[in-house]
């Protein structure tokens, strides 16, 4: 079986507005995109929804990935989940998102957990995000969601940097919820800057990966510009039995449209 992939609309095509990426994706040869959040607020109006979601399904692909309201992402913030002055965000979000799959049938969805605050207590930031990761995946759950753990590199504050600490998250939740709808998002990039050993990662843990992001390392552009074997992880990716889609995270070295030409090779 051949791997599927999808392109993250937000971090390609950035050259044209976001509501016109799907629709590049589709012309570029791809059926599905992922995003980040799309919006400046945790809960946008019915109308930026409406356009969202209107560009997605005219476009004639599918929304295969979403993150949920992570703050101001370009400022430094990645998730208001464990912030306890603004998990109500987070809450609020919740309805929109499961809005969204309804509409668009996305079913994976990103948590980024929230970097480490000053001044507050990481166990009181460990409890806030437990209680909003246990309402998103009841909230997911009831349309047949699944809620995504990351770790993340590039930002020392944010605490969830190897496959482990992501699963200790979603072990807590588990055991505290009683939800088992979250999954770790196996993103190669972050892990291998982290010097997480993903061989390892596959070996104990493929049967809990819900979703796959790739770029290359160390400069996050496309496959073969960097050093990770995406032929080997990958293969053994496919091989632990994943069949969801592979999510091209990437930042083109040169235009977004000329930096598919991996795939062929």
């Amino acid at each position: 079986m051949d791997l599927k992939y999808a392109v993250n609309a937000s971090i390609l095509f950035t050259e044209l507005d976001v509501l016109e990426r799907p629709a590049a994706a589709k012309a570029a040869g791809f059926d599905a995109v992922e995003y980040w959040w799309p919006f400046p607020a945790a809960v946008p109006s019915d109308a930026e929804v409406d356009r969202f979601v209107s560009a997605v399904n005219d476009a004639g692909v599918s929304l295969i990935g979403l993150n949920f309201f992570a703050g101001d992402m370009p400022a430094g913030d990645r998730g208001v989940l464990s912030d306890p002055v603004r998990a109500g965000e987070f809450a609020d979000n919740i309805d929109v998102v499961a809005a969204i799959a309804e509409r668009t049938g996305c079913r994976a969805f990103n948590a980024l957990y929230g970097n480490r605050l000053d001044g507050v207590d990481p166990a009181r930031q460990d409890e806030v995000a437990t209680e909003n990761l246990i309402r998103a995946a009841k909230a997911i759950g009831r349309i047949g969601g699944t809620v995504l753990i990351e770790p993340v590199s590039g930002m020392p504050a944010y605490p969830l940097k190897t496959a482990v600490d992501a699963l200790g998250v979603i072990d807590r939740v588990h055991n505290e919820g009683g939800v088992d709808n979250l999954r770790l998002l196996f993103d190669l990039y972050h892990l291998t800057v982290n010097g997480d050993d993903l061989d390892a990662v596959l070996d104990r843990h493929s049967g809990v990966i819900g979703h796959v992001q790739i770029a290359d390392a160390p400069g996050r552009n496309e496959p073969g510009t960097g050093e990770i074997d995406f032929d080997h992880y990958l293969g053994r990716v496919r091989a632990a039995g994943y069949d969801g889609y592979v999510a091209l995270e990437y930042k083109p070295s040169g235009a977004s449209a000329d930096s598919f030409g991996w795939i062929k090779r």
